[in-house]
């Protein structure tokens, strides 16, 4: 499905993703984890098509997507819910959910794929007409996940989802993700949460200084002492 063969990000002209090589299955759940400042983010990005890559290629199902323009990554059916949630705070819940489903593929489903957003968070049922940025950082991450799926995606990028929220509610999203995923939609989550993205995910890459240190099943990567000390905190 989705295929990245050795691409190259770069900021100006320092380089910030080096040959990364990895491929997400259709129906799977991949994760890519690694510290801060390790590149996780740009790589997202150039999956989204929101970082040009200076070198490589992104496909998916054997589509080159190097020559699209950006806007035309989500009608290859990949959709992101960015770190930070980036809602349009002062417009209503409805408001930022329908502007998911801006393609025209998925204008005709707005209704029904509305309905399938509140059966996954029915906490948003009662504040579709409220603004979002009233809402709790938790609703908040609900709200851009909901987003996204609005426009039927594919291929669903999650940038740290656990990012700035409470232990349970991390929980609850991650419990969400993996449903997502069992629906048969291909996930990639990039997390900083190592052992919760290990727990849900089907294989795994370690990003560290903009290259792929380690990839595996979680079993493999988690039997690794570096991996544990590094990410575990395990002396």
């Amino acid at each position: 499905m989705l295929q990245l063969r050795e691409v190259r990000v770069a900021h100006g002209a320092a380089t910030a993703i080096w040959d990364v090589s990895l491929h997400v299955a259709a129906g799977e759940l991949v994760c890519v984890v690694g510290p801060n400042g390790a590149g996780k983010t740009t790589l997202i990005d150039a999956i989204a098509g929101l970082n040009r890559v200076a070198g490589g290629t992104i496909t998916i199902d054997g589509e080159d997507l190097g020559r699209l323009p950006s806007h035309r990554f989500c009608d290859r059916g990949i959709a992101i819910v960015p770190e930070g949630r980036r809602l349009f705070t002062g417009l209503s819940v409805r408001e930022n959910l329908e502007l998911g489903s801006y393609r025209q593929a998925a204008r005709g489903e707005r209704a029904s794929s509305l309905e399938r957003v509140l059966e996954i968070f029915p906490a948003l049922k009662a504040k579709l007409e409220a603004p979002a940025g009233t809402l709790s950082g938790g609703q908040q991450q609900m709200v851009a996940i909901g987003r996204a799926l609005m426009c039927r995606p594919k291929l669903l990028l999650l940038d740290e989802p656990s990012l700035g929220l409470a232990p349970a509610i991390v929980l609850e999203m991650f419990a969400v993700i993996r449903n997502i995923n069992a629906g048969g939609m291909a996930v990639l989550l990039v997390e900083q949460n190592v052992a919760m993205a290990l727990e849900v995910a089907q294989r795994a890459y370690v990003l560290e200084e903009g290259r792929i240190a380690a990839e595996g099943t979680p079993g493999e990567l988690l039997a690794s002492p570096h991996i544990r000390r590094a990410y575990l905190g395990e002396s």
